[in-house]
């Protein structure tokens, strides 16, 4: 069973098509206006203009009634999707030939003009003005839909990030040596960064406004699987860890990037490797 759109939403779609549509045909009259492919000898300028609006109307009409007519009589009202049942190079095609073959029609029994070959390529060249235009804007309208999608995930990952970096905030973070005889347990705000040093790894934490240092024999890789479960923790060069939560600015110098850390006097080095998430994260905190 197909979903259904509010009413109101599926006539502002209706109206918005009925706009395009208008448009184009009000294009297509002023291009046949100003370039006159057609010989109409027959009729003064006035009934050249009307002859002309003729020609628009007919693409407006036989356009609408494959773009929106036709569906709805198919779905017997508001639908999830207003250009269903046809897929779009189908569509496209169809108002082809429909326009082709009544505007051909227009010009010999309205207009007089001698139908030849050259008036058919010249007819049908026209006539692929308007599918054209229509795929492209429907295309465009994808995109925008995609990007909207696109915003909105965003926008409730950002949130799912905070809502876990608010609870992870909370807790307490254990670190362990290699050997397992030393931990050390860190609340979560409180770690600062956790660099390699040589066989041991530092641990740079806070202490009331005081920075403070310990030594833990453990391999960086190991301990980032320790941190792994904390989404404020982040690989940012093969030598560090960083807490998100102390981060400040990414700044670059000639080819390189550093992090900014509050109260740490050192600037962190960001390896390329990691840079892409580090942006992303920052982005992602101030946001």
């Amino acid at each position: 069973m197909k979903t259904k759109i509010k009413p109101n939403h599926f006539y502002q779609r209706i109206n918005k098509e009925l706009l395009v549509l208008t448009g184009i045909s009000l294009g297509i009259f002023l291009f046949l206006l100003f370039f006159q492919p057609f010989t109409l000898d027959k009729f003064d300028f006035n009934n050249q203009l009307l002859f002309l609006f003729g020609i628009g109307a007919i693409l407006f009409v036989f356009t609408g009634l494959i773009r929106v007519g036709l569906p709805l009589w198919f779905q017997g009202g508001p639908a999830k999707n207003i250009h269903a049942p046809f897929p779009p190079h189908v569509s496209g095609f169809i108002i082809l030939i429909l326009n082709a073959v009544a505007l051909s029609f227009y010009l010999r029994y309205v207009g007089s003009v001698p139908v030849t070959f050259y008036l058919i390529f010249k007819v049908v060249f026209i006539c692929m003005i308007p599918p054209l235009i229509l795929r492209v804007y429907d295309m465009l309208e994808d995109l925008k839909k995609q990007n909207e999608w696109y915003l909105e995930e965003n926008k409730r990952l950002q949130a799912q990030i905070q809502h876990l970096r608010e609870n992870n905030s909370n807790d307490n973070i254990t670190l362990i040596s290699e050997n397992g005889r030393e931990k050390y347990d860190f609340p979560v705000m409180n770690v600062v960064m956790i660099r390699s040093a040589d066989n041991y790894v530092e641990i740079i934490y806070k202490e009331g406004e005081r920075l403070k240092k310990q030594l833990l024999r453990n391999r960086l890789k190991h301990i980032e699987h320790q941190t792994i479960q904390y989404s404020s923790f982040i690989r940012c060069h093969r030598t560090c860890i960083v807490n998100l939560h102390h981060t400040d600015d990414l700044i670059r110098y000639q080819n390189n990037y550093w992090l900014n850390i509050k109260d740490f006097p050192e600037k962190v080095p960001v390896s390329r490797q990691y840079l892409m998430r580090i942006k992303e994260s920052i982005t992602a905190k101030k946001g």
